[in-house]
């Protein structure tokens, strides 16, 4: 569907396009996929989702349909695309990123929604409780309780005295505010002097560096889909400004930042398609657990250090999961 049809999806008449969607599909179960991100973003995330729902027996087009709508970072959009799938009965809702979820949880309190990826579903109001979500949400958190500290205790181990640190996130977006303030009180607590930079739209990136150049050591970047949109710039901005990043996960630092330290967002997507998989065969949302991250990765991009001028010790490369040269 073009993008240009769906602006004008919501509401009577012109409603058309996904109804034509759902005839089209004829007695196939529908997924909305509420993408927060271009579908760029999101393409091996998608990828992943797919072939897990394949080995559980889904095959798109044939057991299921699946929807896909992309927001591209605009909050103010996940309202229009999550009342459009309401409106097209689908049933589930898949999505991602704070906003993605809050805005399904909006729309419906009856259509099975599952997450792939929320920072702190309790704190933010996504679920009521981890164990027991409650209503008809359910899914994955991409963030553990001690992930800042450790984050903060890489970014001090490569970059030999830091001591002032930048930390640049969508305060718009409830988990990364939320994370902003927890991750600049640790900063202080660890004698760093820390500053926030806050942006809520592509164009207040470049003012948010002009800002900070000069003044900092480092930079702490908190993930969000307008920063992954964004991360290739982000990460050009960065190089031009001589500082060395710290990202949430690998897609940050494919694109030029230095490290991240985090969850694989890909396994994240293919458990949300098991979640899936248990409410498509008659499972309730508000009885599967939101399950946390176990397992986290460090990926450092050497090609990014060399252009900063940074040598990462030996020691520090070999607990690397991954070195990108």
């Amino acid at each position: 569907m073009r993008r240009r049809d769906f602006i004008t999806l919501v509401g009577g008449a012109a409603a058309w396009p996904l109804a034509a969607r759902g005839q089209q599909t004829g007695k196939l179960p529908i997924i909305g996929f509420l993408g927060y991100s271009g579908a760029s973003a999101a393409s091996a995330w998608v990828a992943a989702f797919v072939q897990r729902l394949r080995e559980l027996g889904w095959i798109e087009n044939r057991d299921i349909a699946i929807e896909y709508q992309w927001a591209e970072g605009r909050i103010d959009r996940l309202a229009e695309i999550a009342t459009a799938f309401v409106g097209l009965n689908v049933k589930v809702i898949v999505t991602y990123g704070t906003p993605g979820a809050l805005a399904a949880k909006r729309a419906t309190s009856n259509i099975p929604i599952v997450f792939a990826l929320v920072g702190d579903p309790v704190g933010t109001g996504v679920v009521t409780t981890l164990a027991r979500p409650g209503a008809n949400l359910t899914g994955l958190s991409n963030e553990a309780v001690d992930l800042h500290g450790k984050r903060l205790e890489l970014v001090r181990e490569a970059v030999p005295g830091l001591r002032r640190i930048a930390i640049l996130g969508n305060s718009s977006n409830p988990s990364s505010a939320l994370e902003m303030n927890g991750v600049l009180s640790l900063a202080r607590s660890l004698g760093l002097e820390a500053t926030t930079f806050e942006i809520r739209r592509t164009d207040e990136i470049t003012p948010a560096f002009e800002a900070l150049t000069g003044r900092m050591d480092a930079l702490y970047v908190l993930t969000d889909m307008l920063v992954l949109d964004n991360r290739v710039r982000i990460n050009t901005l960065a190089l031009g400004s001589k500082l060395p990043t710290m990202h949430g996960a690998r897609q940050y630092v494919e694109a030029g930042g230095l490290m991240s330290y985090g969850t694989s967002y890909t396994a994240q997507f293919q458990r949300a398609a098991d979640y899936v998989d248990k409410i498509l065969r008659g499972a309730k949302p508000s009885d599967i657990p939101v399950e946390q991250p176990t397992k986290f990765e460090l990926v450092v991009n050497l090609t990014t250090a060399k252009a900063l001028g940074l040598t990462i010790p030996e020691s520090f490369l070999l607990r690397a999961d991954e070195v990108i040269e």
